[in-house]
């Protein structure tokens, strides 16, 4: 009987498809299921909806709650990390306070002044995590769904947990791909890396033809263009598609979001597609109309097919030794050789009773490296202020976003950042007693005169040049 233990089982929704993932698969129906949440607002529910799926379909599982991370780690084989540290007012800061100075964002939870600030809070907390499965439940292997992914994966690579952090934008992107190319996804051979949000599908195929020759073509069809503008142009100009919608990806690169001309043009679809705050406007919205309502009462306890999510099928794999292959996230370690080796990367890994396993992809075509660095600088950056409570590499994380630099000047970022980390100090407990230098704003007379310093021999010449109306 394995015992799965899920770190954040108040998101009810989520926690509920990865239970019943786990309670369809053969081999896994008499797992313990150990949910923990600060408080029993939510988990409740949750359990109370397993025992009647257990009890309907008559098996060996069992579960439980706890609000104590400890107990629910302590011997566990498994360990699921879904929690959202702040909740709704944390993200609402994410969200509105960039904006203010000029920064719109869609998701904000990857990169960008989200992103990084989401990084802040969750990997704090996914560092005890860690400590306390190293000392409680030494070898379990960790399976993190917690965004920023790739963030929060590079700093458990400091620790010695087996982890593999988890997306569905492989598998999302797999069925746009089949949609577009008229082909059963279960029937394309593909080959996809990078970093979580930015990876790439640098081969597709169907029984040994290249499918990209016809995805070109219909990416280039009104009809099919529409739906994707802004990775419709990423795949344009840099060759390959990306696994990432427009929505999420259009925070990623300086081009679609910097100027009100640009949004119009690349993110007018409706929903997820781009619109400003689409992810926190409906997150707040299903939080204020599910609030004190029995999320799960009406639910089917009938066990479904399993969902696209990995988890389900790598604890399967850990424990009956029945192979699955995944894209996951993992410390690069040269899997893909042309990005740093201690990054986190998405790439190809196999799953079987020993472990889990890397591949080895080799170089990203340049051009798709490149852009993927844009990102690794930030979530560099974003990582060592979390893990050093050093508040001026916020500042440097946020200057290096693509986004952000493209609409915002130094100074507007520091200040930017300084109101963000006011705002958050109750879930920074790094950051405690920790201010951001202040730069002087210097006002210039208009009449000054400029001070005799030593000129660049060059610009000397230059000017002379201008004076002699050359």
């Amino acid at each position: 009987m394995p015992k799965i233990a899920i770190i954040g089982a108040g998101s009810i929704v989520f926690c509920k498809t990865l239970i019943l993932d786990i309670l369809a698969t053969p081999g896994l129906q008499d797992s313990e299921f150990a949910l923990m949440a600060p408080s029993t607002r939510r988990t409740p529910q949750v359990a109370a909806f397993v025992e009647r799926v257990i009890k309907a379909n008559n098996l060996p599982a069992s579960v439980w709650i706890t609000t104590d991370r400890r107990e629910a780690v302590r011997d566990a084989d498994y360990v699921i990390a879904t929690f959202q540290i702040g909740g709704m007012d944390a993200y609402e800061a994410d969200y509105a306070i960039p904006l203010r100075y000029g920064v719109d964002q869609c998701i904000g939870d990857t990169l960008g002044p989200g992103g990084i600030f989401r990084a802040l809070r969750s990997i704090p907390v996914m560092m005890d995590l860690a400590r306390d499965m190293e000392a409680l439940c030494p070898g379990a292997t960790l399976l993190n769904y917690v965004n920023p992914m790739a963030m929060v994966c590079w700093a458990l690579g400091s620790t010695k947990v087996p982890f593999v952090g988890l997306c569905h934008g492989v598998q999302t992107t797999m069925d746009l791909i089949s949609g577009y190319v008229g082909v059963p996804k279960e029937a394309i051979d593909f080959l996809c890396a990078g970093i979580n949000h930015m990876a790439w599908f640098l081969k597709l195929e169907h029984a040994g033809r290249d499918l990209y020759p016809l995805l070109r073509e219909r990416f280039e069809l009104p009809e099919y263009y529409v739906n994707e503008k802004v990775r419709g142009e990423v795949f344009r100009h840099f060759g390959y598609l990306m696994t990432e919608s427009t929505g999420h990806l259009s925070e990623y690169v300086p081009y679609f979001r910097k100027n009100r001309k640009a949004l119009d043009l690349y993110c007018d679809e409706p929903g997820f597609g781009g619109e400003s705050g689409a992810a926190f406007t409906f997150g707040k919205h299903v939080a204020d109309k599910y609030t004190g309502t029995e999320l799960l009462a009406a639910e089917p306890v009938t066990l479904p097919p399993r969902s696209i999510e990995y988890g389900s099928y790598i604890i399967e794999a850990l424990e009956t030794g029945r192979t699955f292959r995944l894209n996951g996230n993992v410390i690069n370690r040269g899997m893909i050789t042309n990005l740093p080796a201690d990054c986190c990367a998405e790439g190809p890994i196999y799953v079987d009773r020993l472990g889990l396993h890397q591949t080895v992809v080799g170089d990203l075509p340049p051009q798709c490296a490149a852009l993927n660095l844009t990102n690794i600088n930030v979530q560099r950056l974003a990582v060592e202020a979390a893990l050093t409570g050093d508040p001026e590499h916020i500042v440097h994380a946020c200057a290096l976003d693509p986004l952000t630099g493209a609409v915002l000047t130094l100074k507007e970022i520091r200040d930017m950042v300084a109101e963000m980390l006011d705002a958050e100090r109750a879930w920074l407990p790094q950051f405690a007693g920790k201010t951001l230098r202040s730069t002087p704003t210097i006002a210039i007379p208009a009449n000054v005169q400029r001070a005799k310093v030593p000129v660049d021999p060059a610009l000397a010449i230059m000017a002379r040049f201008e004076e002699l109306g050359q």
